[in-house]
This record gives structure tokens, sequence and C-alpha cells, in this order.
């Protein structure tokens, strides 16, 4: 492995009604939990060739007999209150293990492919940070060389203006955006996609 490089994965173990609730408005608890795990499974399949270190971060407990197999991901349990927090300490203590390049992504991408996460590493050799923006005004990505707290910091999570608010932290810096993309929250994000009809028309 790479050690210079690492792929965390920011994962919420997979339980009903704590998992995709604004889809659960629409479709119900149990569609909303087999559409994330439809999206776990994506996650796990475009990110288990990638010649990386990789780590799974869980958001409640660290599970041992999952999908993620213990010979290719490493499983570490999500620290802090909040998004911010817990994203902050995940890079915090990928730096002080030695790694030099760092990309996050979360597991609500059905548009991310192994090509977008290595485009985002070998954009690191040029850039100080790469963001892959995505429709709601947030990010899917966020790749960087060096800890950086403001990321973390000031942030109204899980709003149309974390990636702007993040672009205006690293004005003085090289940043390299990658292709904008939907994460998967609203039955709007899915209604027109053919691979999610087989959980709308249930």
């Amino acid at each position: 492995m790479n050690k210079r490089r690492l792929l965390i994965i920011f994962s919420k173990n997979p339980e009903k009604g704590q998992v995709k609730t604004r889809l659960a408005k629409d479709l119900g608890e149990q569609t909303a939990l087999e559409i994330y795990k439809f999206l776990l499974e994506h996650s796990r399949e475009i990110t288990s060739g990638l010649q990386m270190d990789k780590q799974v971060w869980y958001s409640r407990e660290i599970a041992k007999n999952d999908s993620w197999e213990n010979r290719i991901f490493q499983k570490r349990l999500q620290q802090g209150k909040e998004l911010g927090e817990r994203m902050e300490n995940a890079f915090r203590l990928g730096f002080a293990e030695g790694y030099e390049q760092i990309v996050i992504i979360g597991t609500d991408l059905y548009e991310l492919t192994s090509e977008d996460i290595e485009a985002a590493f070998a954009h690191l050799e040029d850039h100080d940070y790469v963001l892959g923006p995505a429709e709601d005004g947030g990010y899917y990505l966020l790749g960087m060389n060096s800890l950086n707290s403001n990321l973390f910091r000031n942030k109204k999570w899980s709003t149309s203006s974390v990636l702007e608010d993040s672009l205006e932290d690293l004005r003085e810096f090289r940043v390299k955006l990658l292709r904008t993309q939907n994460d998967i929250d609203v039955l709007e994000d899915i209604m027109e996609h053919p691979d999610f009809q087989k959980f709308i028309k249930k």
C-alpha cells in the first residue's frame, strides 16, 4: 500500500430510522434503509480496488462482519458531536499517522466513480485542496495535503452555504474543483433515475 495516500469513508451504521430520514418521509423508513444499503454497496464497490490505504469511519459502532472487508478497509469510529468536528478528528489522526494526502468521501453518492477519487489524489500533487461540489451547495469530497481546521469550524452543515463558505476559507490556496454531483438526500434526487425505480415502485 502507498503509505502517502489515505481515503477516509464516512459511513452511518445502517439502522432503520437513522439513515436517509428525508427520503423516509416519502418512502418510509424501511425503504430509506434499503436505499442507504444500496448506496453503501456502491461505495464499497468503487473503493475496494483503489491502490491506497482505506478507512471506513462508522457513526455509532464499528461493524466487524459487514461487507467492508477487514483485509481491505481499516475500521474506525467517528469522534465528535457534529460533522465538522468528526471530520477534523479523522483528518488529524490521518496526518498524525504519517499520511501526506488525505481524501474524505461520504456514502451518499451514486454518481461517484473510482476515477473521481483517483483524480482527486492526482490533483493534490499540484493543488493544496480538492473539493467535489454537490448540487445542493455542499461538497461530496474533500482532499488536502495538510490539516486546515478552518474548514471544519463555523459551518452550517447540511445547508447550501457549506461549499461557498469553504471556498472562502481557501481563497489564498490552490484549489481544484471536481465535477458537480448530486448526493442522494430527497425523493427528487432519485425520481428519474432508473436504478432507483425498484425502491420507488414498491
